[in-house]
This record gives structure tokens, C-alpha cells and sequence, in this order.
């Protein structure tokens, strides 16, 4: 399957103009990188982690975003609390199984949540994918240690098993529902020395998830402006610090011909 500029730019308008809330229960490291990204985009950003209110904050918000960077205890029945509610108001929810393979703790609380919070999509990357689906692969903290592209027959396996699409991000991004694989080619090798914007991916796969509802294209355009905001960003970066600026601002004023001349 391919994806076009017209209706990456067409998602694109949509989320400016509604401005879908997307409710964050996600980690300490990258609220504040991903709040701003999702205002610069033209989203509402929601941080809220307190089992008390995160059923309340769900019935507010269009999207639910489940990252489990930070874990603890408080926070994993937040996120199983959440991920009822949103179930029950049938908004989708988008899972970041972060660090997935680190530790037996982590991984079991993603298979879980896989298993119980059924998310509409999975965002990771190569060694996190490859950790969710199969037991015993082990992963060096939060970074990859595989390729996206070693991580395809795993990712087909999570989507057989539990019918939700399944992004995984790299040098090339592969979005994969049943037989259909999209290849998103665009970002910058530099941006993997930013911390926290693999998290950006997913909560820009949120906001994109509200206004289309076929998950894969969501999933792929979302990919599609993270990477050209990437490219756009490094052209003007003199290293990470910098790129972690200029994205925010590129996200800002990302336009149709930027998509246009750029989408690979």
C-alpha cells in the first residue's frame, strides 16, 4: 500500500482544525517535548496519570496514548483503568511499549496491555517490537539494537495475534496491518540523538488516529510528518540540542508543499 501527499495533507488540516485532545498517561523523561510537539502540530496535549481522574480525562479526550517509559505500579493500573474507559467511549488507543525486553517487569506489563487494552496501534521500535512478540529477546534499555526491517516478522505476529497495527520505526518506518505493509522513508539520522522522539511519534500517531479512522494511514501519515519535520529540522540544526528546537518549530509550519516535495 502507498500513502500520498494529498491525504497526509488532508489528515494534517484535519487535526489543526479540530485540535483532537490527546490524553498522555506517558513518562517523566518526555512530557514536556511531547506536549509541545502535539501544540505544534495543532493538537491538545493532556498529561494525567492519577487513577482517580484518568477515566474523567478520557471521557474529554479523542485519543489515549499508553507509554510505559516510566513504570510503576500506580501508574500501570492508571493505564489499565484508562484503556477501559477509552474502550468503552471507543476512541482508540495508541501503545508505546518503551524499553520493552529491559526487564521482566517491563515486558510483562506490555504483553498486558497488549492483551487487555487490545490498542489500535503499536508504536516502537525494532528491538521493542521484536521483545513484545516473541519471549526471550532482550533489548539494551530504551534504544534499538535491530534495524526496523528485522523486526517485520515479529510485527506481523502482534497484528495476526491481536489485530492491532503495528509501527515500527527506524531508518525506515513500516506500518503493517494484515497483508499490507506501507514504507515511510523519510527523517534524518540525527534523530535518534534527541531523547523522546520515538515518544513523539506515538502521540503524534494519537492525534492522527482521531481523524482517520484507518489506522494503518494514520499510523504512516503520522510517520510522514514526523519525518519531513525531521529533515526540515536539520537543515537548520548545528546538532541534537538544536534539531530538538527547529522539529518543534518544523511541526509548526510543516505545509502541504513541504509534504509535497519531500514524502518519500
Amino acid at each position: 500500500m502507498r500513502i500520498n501527499a494529498a491525504e497526509i495533507c488532508q489528515d494534517l488540516d484535519a487535526v489543526r482544525q479540530n485540535s483532537p485532545l490527546v490524553h498522555n498517561i506517558t513518562n517523566f523523561v518526555v512530557m514536556n517535548n511531547t506536549a509541545n510537539a502535539l501544540l505544534a502540530l495543532g493538537a491538545s496535549p493532556v498529561m494525567a496519570h492519577a487513577e482517580e481522574e484518568v477515566a474523567d480525562m478520557v471521557s474529554l479526550a479523542s485519543a489515549l496514548v499508553i507509554n510505559i517509559g516510566t513504570l510503576s505500579p500506580k501508574w500501570i493500573d492508571a493505564m489499565f483503568k484508562a484503556a477501559r474507559a477509552a474502550k468503552q467511549k471507543g476512541i482508540p488507543i495508541v501503545l508505546d511499549p518503551v524499553g520493552v525486553g529491559a526487564t521482566p517487569f517491563r515486558t510483562a506489563t506490555a504483553r498486558n496491555l497488549v492483551q487487555e487494552a487490545a490498542p489500535e496501534i503499536i508504536r516502537g521500535n525494532g528491538s521493542e517490537i521484536m521483545a513484545l512478540s516473541q519471549a526471550g529477546i532482550s533489548t539494551k534499555g530504551v534504544d534499538s539494537t535491530s534495524a526496523s526491517n528485522q523486526a517485520l516478522e515479529s510485527a506481523r505476529h502482534l497484528n495476526r495475534e491481536f489485530n492491532a497495527v503495528v509501527c515500527i520505526t527506524g531508518e525506515v518506518d513500516f506500518i503493517l496491518n494484515g497483508s499490507a505493509t506501507i514504507e515511510v522513508k523519510n527523517g534524518h539520522e540525527m534523530m535518534p540523538r534527541v531523547t523522546g522522539l520515538g515518544c513523539t511519534a506515538t502521540a503524534v500517531c494519537g492525534a492522527f488516529a482521531d481523524v482517520n479512522k484507518n489506522f494503518e494511514k494514520a499510523a504512516a501519515h503520522a510517520m510522514a510528518v514526523m519525518g519531513i519535520a525531521g529533515e526540515m529540522a536539520a537543515e537548520k540544526a548545528d546538532g541534537p540540542g538544536t534539531l530538538q528546537l527547529h522539529f518543534i518549530d518544523a511541526l509548526y509550519r510543516i505545509c502541504e508543499q513541504d509534504i509535497r516535495d519531500r514524502l518519500r
